[in-house]
């Protein structure tokens, strides 16, 4: 498959997108990466893929749909187009409660386990990598308070490739520090010049990216975690697929662990082995077996 780069057609010269052609869009995304896109967010999507079409100097969706299918060409063109069609909008200590539920209420109940002598914590589509390297700010920092274990580590996953080379990175917009409490950007950030700061090496050690996609998740051999933390994900995905994938993480948890979702994100879930966190703000599950 060749792309013709340079091949900068106008916009409004390609083609519209009829409904059936929408669908069928539409279906080869959550086949492929469980992300619904609705009928009403049609605009979203057609914008996304037709942008794509420009760069590559595909004239119609056909031909660009086959070429998607193609191996191994079509699978190189996939990891670009997915990286248009989700959301990465991200930020630093996005949902604080959040934060300070793991800080003050659960830290300190694991600390009174001795078999625990290291946290593994995984950041699911942790996207430019905010999220995850929060996550390590946090229980760097409330770890080393209490004197206690002090070895921990984040994995953090996302579909995308370029988000996740952004977050190995570790380099941000200095205006993204304003994101980050004073205690904390003291601490883990290291600001470069007018327009750029970076997380200290030390915490970027802490934390590995990798892409992977959650649906791989379910009835895949995985090690079991001490947190997971999974906001403003499922939302993307259908009603009934997110049952499977919240039964999946639970399984993932050891006991004790922690998972964390976006507020409203699921309504009504239960589990066997999972006690709702009593606390307004947040939406979380502790396991108990």
């Amino acid at each position: 498959m060749t792309f013709a780069a340079g091949n900068w057609s106008p916009l409004a010269s390609l083609p519209g997108m009829d409904d059936s052609e929408f669908e069928r869009w539409a279906s080869l995304l959550e086949k492929r990466t469980g992300v619904v896109v609705p009928l009403k967010r049609k605009a979203f999507l057609v914008t996304s893929v037709r942008g794509r079409m420009r760069e590559t100097g595909h004239a119609d969706f056909e031909a660009y749909f086959r070429d998607l299918q193609k191996v191994p060409e079509g699978a190189i063109e996939w990891t670009t187009l997915v990286d248009r069609l989700t959301v990465h909008e991200t930020h630093f200590f996005r949902h604080p409660p959040s934060f300070a539920l793991i800080a003050r209420d659960w830290l300190p109940l694991l600390a009174t386990d001795p078999a625990r002598t290291a946290l593994h914590a995984w950041s699911v589509g942790c996207s430019s990598g905010e999220e995850a390297y929060t996550l390590a700010m946090v229980l760097d920092r409330h770890l080393a308070e209490r004197g206690g274990k002090s070895y921990f580590g984040v994995t953090a996953t996302d579909v995308s490739l370029p988000a996740l080379a952004v977050g190995r990175a570790g380099l941000y917009p200095r205006q993204k520090m304003d994101e980050i409490p004073d205690e904390y950007r003291n601490r883990y950030c290291e600001p470069l010049d007018a327009d750029s700061f970076r997380i200290r090496e030390s915490l970027r050690k802490r934390v590995g990216f990798a892409q992977f996609n959650l649906l791989d998740a379910v009835g895949a051999s995985m090690k079991r975690l001490d947190l997971i933390f999974c906001q403003n994900v499922l939302i993307y995905f259908a009603r009934e697929r997110r049952r499977d994938l919240l039964a999946t993480l639970a399984n993932l948890l050891k006991p004790g662990g922690l998972l964390v979702l976006g507020p409203g994100e699921v309504t009504q879930f239960a589990h066997a082995q999972l006690a709702r966190v009593d606390n307004r703000n947040v939406l979380a599950f502790r396991r108990t077996s």
